[in-house]
């Protein structure tokens, strides 16, 4: 018998988790690496593992045998149908297990399963919108590095990418440059060796260091700026596809939401709403829907 509910949120820099009772009473929250199937099947496994029984643990209780729980996942990389399948199949026990992107996690979560759009802006990026008549669809989320607009790693990209003509003379060098070079080895046979092998979340990791020095308070950097305007643009581009009337709300979310206001459109944050949940609320309604299915 099902004893518990758990919500989880992986992506490319990290893992949350909700854990719920079987009456949906919500009971404690854990956190892990990354869970975003790019990373392989069984790290994502691992990390979601890791970050349920960190939720146990904070909630006071004894992790439960998996066929007493029932799992709800809005992971990064679902959108490839083989590593979704190749998840599933390596479910280590649970007693059901609902699959989502975690744009449409998020979605569920934002508008609590009500019409509206949702931005995601993490590591990557994923826009995904729900109409009155029920029926949904994606824009963007096509990975990192050919996609993910706006994405953390999409602007650390833009960031090596200065670094990279500044070391060879093609740009002026500045203090943000600077902190990029250091960030990245500090010489260019260091940043070569980093390049060979960077991630994702490690271009992600860079995002920072563009939000501080494009800060007005920091001097504003014009390249850190620049590349944050057209994070920016990206966003408001994402919004119009979802809903091109601009009737319906959008629901900005992740980490990188709330540093990225001040870089949209004044026409897209006339329509930005706070949303009411996250995706890993998002990823509970879908196993708990799922379940009373």
């Amino acid at each position: 018998m099902i004893e518990y509910f758990i919500g989880v949120d992986g992506g490319g820099s990290g893992t949350r988790v909700r854990l719920a009772n079987r009456a949906g009473r919500e009971l404690a929250e854990g956190a892990s690496g990354p869970s975003g199937l790019l990373h392989g099947i069984d790290r994502a496994w691992a990390a979601v593992e890791d970050a349920a029984a960190q939720a146990f643990r904070a909630a006071g209780l004894a992790i439960p045998e998996k066929q007493q729980v029932a799992i709800g996942l809005g992971l990064a990389g679902v959108h490839n149908k083989q590593w979704a399948a190749q998840f599933v199949a390596a479910n280590p026990g649970y007693a059901k297990v609902a699959l989502e992107t975690d744009a449409g996690t998020t979605l569920l979560g934002a508008h609590l399963g009500e019409p509206g759009a949702i931005i995601a802006l993490g590591t990557g990026s994923v826009g995904e919108v729900m109409l009155a008549d029920g029926s949904r669809y994606e824009v963007g989320g096509w990975g990192f590095p050919s996609g993910d607009e706006a994405g953390g790693a999409w602007i650390g990209l833009r960031a090596v990418n200065h670094i990279q003509q500044v070391i060879d003379g093609r740009a002026t060098g500045s203090p943000f440059a600077s902190a990029v070079i250091e960030a990245c080895g500090g010489t260019r046979d260091a940043i070569q060796v980093w390049l060979a092998g960077a991630t994702q979340t490690q271009y992600a990791q860079l995002a920072r260091l563009v939000l501080h020095h494009a800060d007005t308070d920091a001097g504003a950097d014009p390249t850190a700026r620049a590349i944050l305007l057209e994070a920016g643009r990206q966003v408001a581009l994402i919004a119009h596809a979802l809903d091109a009337g601009a009737s319906l709300p959008v629901a900005l979310c992740g980490g990188l939401a709330a540093p990225l206001r001040p870089y949209l459109p004044q026409a897209l944050l006339a329509r930005v709403v706070a949303p009411q949940g996250d995706s890993a609320a998002g990823a509970l309604r879908l196993i708990q829907q799922h379940w009373k299915e």
